[in-house]
């Protein structure tokens, strides 16, 4: 009688444990003292950190979008992993949670290890960067549902803020400053759109450019993580917003209060030379919205606390609030 196995259909088990057991050990560079067990149990353990007042915790979760196309196309994949870290603790940031842990979903049609590892490592920095644990994940093989060679990512981080921290956009008033971070290039959004325009308008992403590098090497930039200046310049903050899909406007209008609007100056925002072959296909309106156009991460502070934060960071002066209709004007 003839049998069937897992393997037959293109999952292998043993080859999984393999890959968990290289793992550990990178993993386990990422532990601190409230890590609680190890890799390869049920689920991941972490004691809650003491010193809050009224402890809350934050979640997020997100993937890298079709920048891992990209990225998997010609093999440049060691820093999607950075980005897959960077997208989730980043939103954390905007409500004032400190990154805790992170755990990650990596699927793919067969699980080739040493890809993976390429992958992990990349992961592995990220959350050492941003200051959190790496304490489980989940590798799946799914010959049915990816083709050869395919695989994607998803990311899951939980951090914890004093629950009061949660009003400080509250308290955002006629005459604050918007303050800019830049970003490291197109980060982890609009690269469908990039993507259509390399291929309708026969874009070379193999162009130097002029840090004699290829125009895909700036492409895959992985995103900047805020964590440090977070840290930094927390206590000096009303509010803070991640530049993501949807540009300044869809996400800065999400942190301000009603009766408030964000007047932004087009003139001021240093668009990223990345950005430049792709703005001459688009509308500039369309450029704002899909694309964050050189700012990874916005803040708003008093004027007094944003000349501090200019002086001791690389942020910069984009806008103001004023009163008036809740929106984000770019004029």
């Amino acid at each position: 009688m003839n049998t069937l196995t897992y393997k037959n259909f293109g999952v292998d088990i043993a080859e999984g444990n393999h890959f968990v057991q290289e793992l550990k050990p990178l993993v386990q560079t990422t532990f601190n003292p409230l890590v609680l067990g190890g890799l390869g149990g049920f689920s991941g353990c972490f004691e809650i950190p003491k010193g809050y007042k009224n402890p809350i915790l934050c979640s997020a979760t997100d993937g890298v979008g079709s920048k891992l196309k990209l990225a998997i196309e010609h093999d440049k994949i060691d820093n999607i992993g950075i980005d897959l870290v960077a997208m989730c603790v980043n939103d954390l940031l905007c409500d004032f949670a400190t990154p805790l842990f992170f755990l990650d979903y990596y699927a793919t049609h067969k699980l080739v290890k040493d890809t993976a590892l390429r992958v992990m490592k990349g992961i592995v920095a990220a959350c050492k960067q941003s200051q959190c644990a790496l304490i489980g994940g989940e590798t799946a093989e799914m010959p049915s549902i990816y083709a050869q060679n395919e695989f994607d990512l998803a990311g899951f981080a939980v951090g914890i803020a004093e629950k009061m921290d949660l009003e400080k956009r509250q308290h955002i008033r006629n005459g604050d400053i918007v303050l800019a971070f830049p970003s490291n290039g197109l980060h982890s959004n609009g690269f469908s759109l990039l993507r259509g325009i390399i291929e309708t308008k026969n874009i070379d992403i193999m162009q130097s450019t002029e840090r004699d590098s290829t125009l895909l090497d700036s492409l895959l930039q992985p995103t900047r993580i805020y964590v440090r200046e977070f840290l930094t310049f927390k206590d000096r903050l009303k509010a803070l917003a991640h530049i993501t899909g949807g540009g300044l406007k869809e996400n800065l209008i999400r942190v301000l209060p009603c009766n408030t609007r964000a007047i932004i100056q087009e003139s001021s925002i240093r668009v990223s030379a990345v950005f430049q072959p792709f703005l001459p296909h688009i509308t500039k309106e369309e450029a704002f919205l899909v694309f964050n156009m050189g700012i990874g991460m916005t803040a708003i502070t008093t004027k007094e606390e944003a000349s501090y934060i200019i002086t001791h960071s690389d942020a910069y002066p984009i806008g103001h609030i004023e009163s008036g209709e809740q929106e984000v004007i770019i004029q």
